[in-house]
C-alpha cells in the first residue's frame, strides 16, 4: 500500500488507539508512545491481506500495552527495590489527559484499572470498554476464549467492588461525599460545614498533612477551617467505593496519592480519614461507584 495512503488510514484510526491506550496505561504519554509503536509496526508489516484495519490496529495495540503493563509490574516486584514507588505530583495531570477523561475515563477507573493484572486489565478493557469479542483477546492473552471470559469477569468485579450497604443507603452517602467534595472544592466554608456533622473528627496520615498540622482534628469549624486550606487538591479527587463504601481518591494522572475513608451518619460526615502511607493505600479495596 502507498505510504501516504497508509499514513492517512493510519490518522482516521489514532483517536480510537489513543482511547484503547490511555484506558490500558492511564497515561496519555505511555499511550501515545504505544500509539506510535503501533504506527512503526504498521509501517513495516504486510498489510495486502488485513480485510480489517481498525481491528488489527487494536489488536496490534494491544499486545504493545500488554507489554508495558508486564514490564511495569516486574519493575514494581523488583526484590532490589525496596520500596514502593513514587506517588504522581500534585500537577501529574494536564491537557491530553482532561481530553480524554471527557471520554468518560474517571480518575477513580483508572486507579481500580492499575491494581488489576496486566492480562486482567487487558481482557476487560477490550471487551467491556471496547466490545472486541474474546476469540480475538485470546491469543493476546495466551489463553483460551473461556480463560480470557474469566479474566475479564474477575476485573469486573475488582471494578464493580463489594459495597457493604443496600443500594438506597449507599446513594444516601454518596450524596453527603459529593456535597462534601464540591463544597471542599469551591472552598465553600458555609457549605462544608453544613454537610460537616458539629463533632466530626478527621484523622490523617503525616504524608497528608501540611507543614504544622495536626494529625487528629475534632469539630466541624476546625475541620472545615483545614479542609479549606487544602481545597486546590481537590481538583484531583473523585468519588469512589473505598472499603464498600462511598468516599474519596485524590489521584493525579490516574496515580493514586491519597484516599479519603469517610463516614457519614443523619446525613451528616461524622468522621473522614485522609490515608497516603503506600503500605495502607495498598491494602485498602477501591472500585468505581455505579452512575
Amino acid at each position: 500500500m502507498d505510504e501516504d495512503l497508509l499514513a492517512r488510514r493510519f490518522e482516521a484510526h489514532r483517536p480510537h488507539l489513543r482511547s484503547v491506550a490511555y484506558r490500558m496505561l492511564g497515561s496519555s504519554g505511555e499511550a501515545e508512545d504505544a500509539v506510535q509503536e503501533t504506527w512503526l509496526r504498521l509501517s513495516r508489516a504486510d498489510t495486502s491481506e488485513v480485510a480489517n484495519l481498525a481491528g488489527w490496529l487494536t489488536t496490534v495495540i494491544a499486545r504493545v500495552c500488554l507489554d508495558l503493563l508486564r514490564a511495569r509490574k516486574a519493575r514494581r516486584e523488583d526484590p532490589m527495590g525496596g520500596q514502593m514507588p513514587e506517588m504522581a505530583p500534585e500537577a501529574g495531570d494536564g491537557p491530553e489527559e482532561d481530553a480524554l477523561r471527557a471520554e468518560s475515563v474517571s480518575r477513580a477507573l483508572l486507579v481500580v484499572l492499575d491494581r488489576l493484572e496486566p492480562a486482567e486489565r487487558v481482557a476487560f478493557v477490550l471487551h467491556d470498554l471496547f466490545a472486541v469479542p474474546f476469540a480475538t483477546i485470546a491469543p493476546l492473552v495466551e489463553r483460551t476464549p473461556a480463560a480470557a471470559k474469566k479474566l475479564a469477569s474477575r476485573a469486573r468485579q475488582r471494578v464493580r467492588g463489594r459495597p457493604v450497604a443496600a443500594e438506597r443507603e449507599l446513594a444516601r452517602h454518596r450524596q453527603v461525599v459529593e456535597a462534601f467534595l464540591t463544597a471542599a472544592h469551591g472552598g465553600d466554608l458555609d457549605a462544608l460545614l453544613a454537610v460537616l456533622d458539629p463533632d466530626v473528627v478527621r484523622r490523617a496520615d503525616p504524608a497528608a498533612l501540611r507543614p504544622g498540622a495536626a494529625a487528629v482534628l475534632r469539630g466541624a469549624r476546625v475541620v472545615a477551617g483545614e479542609t479549606v486550606l487544602l481545597a486546590a487538591r481537590t481538583r484531583y479527587a473523585e468519588p469512589a467505593l473505598v472499603n464498600g463504601a462511598p468516599g474519596l481518591v485524590v489521584a493525579p494522572g490516574g496515580r493514586l496519592r491519597f484516599a479519603l475513608v469517610v463516614a457519614v451518619s443523619n446525613g451528616k460526615v461524622t468522621a473522614y480519614e485522609v490515608i497516603a502511607d503506600p503500605a495502607r493505600l495498598e491494602r485498602l479495596e477501591l472500585a468505581v461507584l455505579g452512575t
